[in-house]
């Protein structure tokens, strides 16, 4: 039989986390605590991230294998090429965070009823933003919003939380312009969080979770470029490079 292990109960005065080797088969390891910036901020750090809210609890998950990709492992199908070549879409970084938080918390999707990104998690995640931490990609169709994601920029790590679509190949091609720029500006990897169809066709891949703590605990040692992000030339221009405390 498959060993059980404790799930971990957190409380909002304690900014701590359990290893995240002690995480159940299935990536939970923590219930409770809180949004607050420096506890995201402090999971994100230890492989751990807050995947869902019940009755004013959070779940915090670390799963084993990670799904991840290497900015220069991306691929892009002839199909995507031609979207590129079109010029289709426009995209910025950082103009709408909000608005594209709320838009992956609002956009249905295939096989999903509703949606774990609650009020809290709009707000915790907003704070980051104000912080330089999070950012957000938005894609256009001339004046309007069809496509974007977000996520925390940590050291040479990008960890990924949602994203959205509403034309087809939006979210994809934005995807694929901010892995291009990642790329440029020297990250490693972009942290996936959970398997999917769509991401494995881009590139993305299981590793050990213990090969991730590996990336993390090098992560420690780079320098994030806080501030807001926009895209020039393809490449991410950040308003200010500087370690977090």
């Amino acid at each position: 039989m498959p060993l059980k292990m404790p799930v971990f109960w957190l409380n909002s005065h304690e900014m701590a986390f359990p290893h995240p080797t002690l995480a159940e088969p299935g990536g939970l390891l923590a219930v409770g605590g809180d949004l607050s910036p420096e506890r995201l901020v402090l999971a994100y750090r230890n492989g751990i991230f807050p995947w869902f809210e019940d009755g004013g609890s959070f779940f915090w998950y670390s799963p084993d294998p990670r799904f991840v990709l290497f900015p220069k492992e991306l691929k892009v199908q002839k199909s995507m090429r031609a979207v590129f070549n079109q010029g289709k879409f426009d995209y910025s970084l950082d103009t709408c965070f909000e608005r594209v938080i709320r838009a992956c918390a609002n956009t249905p999707r295939h096989g999903q009823d509703g949606s774990w990104i609650s009020e809290a998690f709009i707000e915790g995640y907003t704070e980051l933003h104000r912080q330089g931490v999070a950012h957000s990609v938005e894609v256009w169709a001339g004046s309007r919003l069809v496509g974007g994601l977000y996520g925390l920029a940590l050291g040479r790590m990008f960890f990924g939380e949602s994203m959205f679509a509403l034309e087809p190949n939006a979210s994809k091609a934005g995807f694929i312009t901010f892995v291009r720029a990642l790329d440029q500006a020297g990250f490693w990897l972009i942290d996936c969080q959970q398997e999917t169809l769509h991401l494995h066709s881009l590139g993305a891949r299981n590793i050990p979770r213990e090969k991730f703590l590996d990336y993390l605990t090098k992560n420690t040692f780079e320098r994030s470029l806080l501030g807001a992000w926009t895209l020039a030339d393809g490449m991410i221009v950040a308003g200010a490079g500087q370690d977090i405390a």
